[in-house]
């Protein structure tokens, strides 16, 4: 049997903005850019100056096309009355109901025609009477735009012109503001008391229309200077932070290196004499490297010259020195003692000497690693046994912690030995008697090594310089195991080399910790499996943990099986 195959489609979904991305765009960009920072604040404060203008221009206009409208009504309104009123008390006198009926129909006709208004309605003022005419309503005035307030002014004030705001349904029914007018007219009859309420209304279509363009050409003018205003801006702008960034960007140059770099000149504005100076700097800053340069790379010359040529005079003074040692038992005590100091003075020479050389070489750039598979952890064990004796007589303990680090990795053994060494030997020099804990850690990507003591410590300024060469945390103090004050500047070196790390942390009275990182592949390390930060000062206690109470054993099998 054949299957069958199905084909099902399969919805694609489109991938939605992610809005916090774009705000954070915008953040940057405000952080970032002065051109960006100044047309916004810019554009939106003279929308905000635009707005107001606008709206307080709309209120002025609308209140003044209504005030010229309505009085233009009123006006209207009352001639129309007048005329009226003129034309009733012309009429003669009649009893016939008819007669007066037909003078009410005349009187509505004329006011339709001497006003521009055909909502009319006449109402008669007083109990109903079948001689008096009867209330006249135009058909297309609506009976509820009158309230009992205004009908009540009219009835009382007879000889007084009332006007009110109300809303009027147009042509298809659409509602419009309007004004109602209000007077009292007088008909003739035999006691002079028939008296008619007369109400007029009329539309403000027109003021509206004219009121809604005005407000749109407003806003339209409005959004049309935003934005020229905000185009200027930019323009403006422009012409000014252009060269500001070219600056930025020229300087950012300079400071990387590129001494050649220098900004164009064109006029004679403050720009121009900005850029005049920026050139006059960096050919100063260019001049003065120049000749640091050459200053260095002579005293580089000078200092590996004299290296390599103090070399066959010290190894004859060394030869000459270790020959009056090995006999300083066959002289007297003073002649004995000098000969000693001469042989430690020039074993501390030819320390000297050789870092001095190794500084050479680095600052030359001709330094090269001789790489094979060590083990960290075993390379830590040889440098604890090489010391022990050292760290016996300054009453130190020193304690192996190697939970890692035992798999080979390519290293220049003797460099990292170097720096094992150094940092070992400050810790002794430096710990005061108390115990040293030497960490051994790795993990996927690199390998640690960390040396610990409880001594004195270092100022957070002292840290700082603490791989600086020839420098020291406290002048005063000497030396009581010999260095050079070059051991960290060269092992920072070695640890760059390796394409790895140096770290130190020290605090006055709670010691120092060193660190050393190194790649596994040659990549750059960027995290290290030893905290850089002691586990006892944040907060783990392990001097009990670790029997740092207890005198520690140094030897090899004691370290091995340190967990």
């Amino acid at each position: 049997m054949s299957a069958a195959v199905r084909t099902v489609a399969v919805p694609r979904f489109r991938r939605r903005p992610d809005w916090r991305a774009w705000a954070e765009r915008l953040r940057t960009l405000w952080r970032r850019s002065l051109r960006f920072r100044t047309i916004v604040v810019t554009v939106a404060l003279t929308a905000l100056t635009i707005l107001v203008t606008c709206v307080a221009m709309a209120l002025v206009i609308q209140n003044e096309l209504f005030s010229a409208r309505k009085d233009q009504v009123l006006l209207e309104a009352q001639r129309a009355t007048v005329s009226a009123q003129a034309t009733l008390d012309a009429a003669v006198d009649s009893t016939d109901p008819a007669a007066a009926q037909t003078l009410m129909n005349g009187i509505a006709t004329r006011l339709s025609q001497q006003s521009s208004s055909d909502l009319i309605a006449l109402y008669r003022i007083g109990p109903p009477s079948s001689l008096a005419p009867q209330p006249f309503i135009s058909s297309a005035f609506d009976a509820s735009i009158l309230t009992d307030a205004l009908r009540a002014q009219v009835q009382a004030n007879p000889d007084t012109q009332w006007w009110q705001s109300v809303p009027l349904e147009i042509d298809g029914g659409r509602t419009v503001p309007g004004i109602l007018v209000g007077h009292q007219l007088r008909f003739p009859s035999e006691d002079g008391s028939d008296s008619y309420e007369l109400y007029m209304a009329y539309d403000l279509a027109s003021a509206s229309q004219t009121l809604a363009f005005v407000q749109v050409l407003l806003w339209v003018v409005g959004l049309v200077l935003v934005v020229l205003i905000g185009a200027i801006a930019w323009v403006v702008l422009r012409s000014v932070t252009t060269p500001i960034a070219d600056a930025a960007e020229t300087s950012a140059k300079l400071a990387a290196g590129d001494l050649g770099v220098r900004l164009p000149v064109r006029g004679e504005d403050e720009l121009a004499t900005l850029n005049r100076s920026f050139n006059a700097m960096a050919d100063s800053i260019e001049s003065q490297i120049k000749e640091l340069a050459d200053l260095s790379l002579v005293q580089q010359r000078f200092v590996s010259d004299v290296s390599h040529e103090l070399r066959t005079p010290l190894t004859t003074i060394r030869l000459a020195s270790d020959m009056l040692n090995d006999q300083r038992a066959e002289f007297d005590p003073v002649t004995g003692r000098a000969a000693e100091l001469l042989h430690a003075q020039v074993q501390r020479f030819e320390v000297l000497l050789t870092d001095l050389l190794e500084i050479s070489r680095y600052d030359a750039g001709s330094v090269q690693l001789e790489l094979e598979a060590t083990s960290l952890a075993h390379l830590a064990e040889d440098v604890i046994a090489s010391m022990e004796q050292l760290a016996e007589q300054r009453g130190s303990d020193v304690r192996l912690v190697a939970p890692g680090g035992y798999s080979p990795v390519d290293m220049d053994a003797r460099r990292i030995r170097r720096i094992a060494r150094n940092l070992l030997g400050n810790a002794i020099e430096h710990g005061e008697g108390r115990p040293i804990v030497v960490s051994v850690d790795s993990d996927r990507d690199a390998v640690a090594l960390g040396v610990r003591d409880f001594g004195m410590g270092m100022r957070a300024e002292d840290v700082e310089r603490v791989f600086d060469r020839f420098w020291r945390a406290d002048p005063s103090r000497v030396r009581t195991i010999g260095g050079t004050g070059l051991g960290l500047s060269i092992a920072l070196g070695d640890a760059r080399l390796h394409r790895g790390t140096l770290a130190v942390w020290s605090e006055p009275g709670r010691g120092s910790n060193f660190v050393l990182t190194l790649p596994r592949d040659g990549r750059a390390v960027e995290g290290s499996p030893l905290p850089l930060v002691p586990e006892d000062e944040q907060g783990g206690g392990p001097r009990e943990a670790l029997g740092l109470t207890q005198p520690i054993s140094l030897s090899r099998d004691a370290m091995r099986r340190t967990p």
